[in-house]
């Protein structure tokens, strides 16, 4: 027996997990490391399912080509053989722009992903970049972007120091921290608690979260931006409002918020007046304090402003950059600092118009965009570690736009909704098969910490940097034999550059391990590579500190608390205000802490027990509608319609209606035995593609008008 230490890759919280490991590499255990110095023992159970995705026999272990519409296993010489004679006409017929990429959520835990998926993206050159950002938390790197002039520079809850905690649209007892890496949420949730601090959540749901909490106020879907208008308004009426120093636009937040005074968001976000007067007061006066908005803030119709309104209360509060407040991280990696400011719109998508953020455009128009014949018109797709069939709005209609495509290519470790239109399949390594250090991640941690994992198991597989930068070289049409060595270097070397570190101080090292030793090495801490390899609970690198102004961006090097391109879509928002409630009943989503998306629902550990997939009602509705518990029912909006069992549960307001999203794993052609065993239902089917946050672009997943009827 063996004993690896290891860094959880299967959701933001970042645990170290201690795996065991027998004679014949079977993980015969896999438990908490109680020595790790953030997660100090916890776990969850897709942690302890590690062993489990390390052994599933429908993992992809070899590649994958389409011929006379059947999957053959192919060697790699073979499949990028394949990928160059079908890829490269296409962009020497069309252009660039017709190859389209799409890259998921799992992305951001695999730092073979993070750190050279960039150079295929660059090789590429292609405008259709496309990226689970757009249906989860584009409005956040939106807002960020404007008001510290940098997307990926956001502050984060201080939990182990705050003593008022204000929750919107947030679960993280069961998403574990979500833009906000923090292990063990519970525990430091309680830390609140027993400091004598309090936690208000603002939710539809009576999520796990809302019952740990002090207070639990039902808000209506995408109302929150109202709720938070509202807050606001409170703080500068009972004079409240102490920004601090290195901050611009405190009057023009204050002239923007007096229309939304309570009494006038009141009848649109279901809560009292009194009630949003007396939680502004409590905030304000609560010393330590932060604000967290999540999923329920960003997929909504007024994501972007919401987001926004979070910083906001936090700035006018005093609590931005402060101790028990929302503070910035500062990762022992080096992080490059932007030369100008953050901007938007630098291009549109061709179908829609809609603008670019972050060097992407929304996945929401990604079927307009396959099926619209013209310039520029994508006819390829390179999907990575993701299930846009599954995961995207309307997710039917881009299912249909998949069989359009003239070639499509995957990278994933699965057979499943998405890759089984693709041509080509390319597998990756198992997350014990592959080094990892949190590069993404660590940005948005709650304490600043830092931990190497080492690849635990041999693997035949190529890393996935390898097959990115083979990738990478038909892009750039040198051919799939491109010197990946000599390609790595390069890579490497540019890093070096940047950073400021001699690329040799990294040598001997290749990959992964080359680029993280060169970003510990120009990072803040002076650490490199062997300091963390000889630290396998890894390094604990202090609480969060003060880093105004130092952080910040903009152009006047301060923070802009009315930047034009948020502010400009408050009047749509004010418009709310005149519209009363029309009724009628709002889906909202919910998370499950065995699940993250749907990219691990084919593990038995992890879709144990009943049904999850079910339409909960409130009685008042369910008895209204005609539903029975456990019946069925249809839901039905403009994109599409489906079928679920009812559950009738007083955990969701009247008015609104709450499945789960990520499954729907029932459709033919996947590799998927227990995810296709236990297949629930995709909701969406039912999320309408047209809705979008306007600034951002992102996808409306909360607040979809939808009518529910039995079955």
């Amino acid at each position: 027996m063996t004993t690896a230490h290891v860094t959880c890759p299967l959701c933001e919280a970042t645990c170290g997990l201690e795996v065991t490991i027998d004679e014949k590499n079977l993980i015969t255990r896999v438990r908490g490391d109680r020595e790790d110095v953030f997660s100090q023992g916890y776990i969850c159970p897709k942690g302890a399912s590690l062993g489990a995705l390390h052994h599933d026999p429908d993992r992809l272990t070899a590649p994958l080509v389409k011929r006379d519409g059947e999957f053959v296993e192919v060697t790699w010489d073979e499949a990028f053989t394949e990928i160059d004679n079908r890829l490269r006409p296409i962009i020497d017929e069309y252009g660039k722009d017709a190859v389209a990429v799409y890259s998921g959520n799992p992305t951001v835990h695999n730092a073979a992903l993070v750190l050279y998926g960039r150079v295929f993206f660059k090789a590429l050159g292609t405008k259709n970049f496309y990226t689970a950002t757009t249906v989860d938390q584009m409005p956040k790197h939106f807002s960020s972007g404007y008001l510290f002039g940098d997307p990926q520079t956001i502050p984060v809850a201080d939990l182990d120091r705050t003593e008022h905690l204000l929750i919107l649209g947030a679960n993280p007892l069961v998403s574990n921290g979500s833009l906000m890496t923090a292990a063990d949420v519970r525990g430091r949730l309680r830390g609140i608690q027993k400091r004598g601090g309090r936690i208000v959540v603002l939710d539809p749901r009576r999520t796990r979260t809302a019952q740990l909490a002090d207070e639990h106020h039902a808000i209506r879907p995408g109302t929150d931006a109202l709720f938070l208008f509202a807050l606001v308004n409170v703080l500068f009426a009972e004079h409240r409002v102490n920004p601090g120093e290195h901050v611009n636009g405190v009057e023009e937040v204050r002239a923007l918020a007096e229309p939304f005074t309570p009494e006038a968001v009141a009848p649109a976000t279901g809560i009292d007046a009194a009630e949003i007067r007396r939680i502004a007061l409590d905030l304000a006066d609560a010393g330590r304090a932060a604000v967290y908005g999540r999923m329920g803030t960003t997929t909504q119709s007024y994501g972007t402003i919401a987001s926004w309104l979070v910083d906001v209360a936090n700035t006018l509060t005093g609590n931005l950059d402060r101790e028990g407040g929302v503070m910035f991280p500062l990762p022992a990696a080096w992080k490059p600092r932007r030369s100008s400011p953050f901007t938007s719109g630098r291009w549109t998508s061709r179908v829609r118009g809609y603008p670019e953020v972050l060097g992407e455009l929304p996945v929401a128009t990604l079927a307009d965009e396959i099926e619209t014949p013209g310039k520029g018109q994508i006819r390829a797709l390179v999907t990575i570690s993701g299930n846009p069939a599954l995961s995207t709005p309307n997710s039917a209609r881009l299912t249909e736009a998949l069989r359009q495509l003239d070639f499509m290519v995957s990278l994933d470790v699965y057979l499943n909704e998405t890759t089984r239109h693709a041509d080509v399949i390319l597998p990756g390594p198992s997350p014990l098969e592959r080094p990892h250090y949190d590069v993404a991640l660590y940005t948005l941690a709650v304490r600043n910490v830092a931990n190497w994992t080492p690849a635990t198991l041999d693997t035949d597989l190529p890393q996935e940097w390898v097959t990115l930068l083979r990738m990478a070289g038909i892009a750039a049409g040198q051919g799939p034999d491109v010197d990946v060595a000599a390609f790595d270097t390069m890579v490497a070397g540019e890093t070096a550059r940047r950073t400021g570190v001699e690329l040799s101080l990294a040598e001997g090292r290749t990959g992964p391990a080359r680029m993280i030793d060169l970003m510990l090495r120009g990072g803040p801490y002076g650490l490199k590579l062997a300091d963390l390899e000889a630290a396998p609970h890894g390094i604990d690198l202090g609480a969060l500190k003060p880093r105004l102004p130092e952080v910040l961006t903009t152009a006047s090097g301060k923070v802009e608390l009315a930047p034009d391109a948020i502010t400009k879509d408050v009047p749509r928002l004010r418009a709310e205000l005149d519209k009363a409630p029309d009724g009628g009943l709002l889906l909202i989503g919910r998370r499950h802490l065995s699940s993250n998306n749907s990219w691990m629902h084919n593990l038995t550990p992890l879709v144990r027990g009943g049904n999850r997939c079910t339409v909960q009602v409130h009685p008042d509705d369910a008895s209204r509608l005609g539903l029975t518990d456990g019946g069925l029912a249809s839901v039905t909006s403009r994109a599409g319609k489906l079928e679920a069992p009812v559950e009738v549960t007083d955990d969701v307001r009247p008015g609104v209606v709450s499945m789960p999203h990520g499954w729907g794993h029932d459709v033919d052609g996947m590799r998927t035995k227990v995810a296709t065993a236990h297949a629930g239902v995709n909701s969406n089917l039912v999320a309408d593609e047209t809705l979008l946050d306007v600034p951002s672009g992102n996808a409306v997943l909360n607040g979809i008008p939808v009518e529910v009827a039995p079955v």
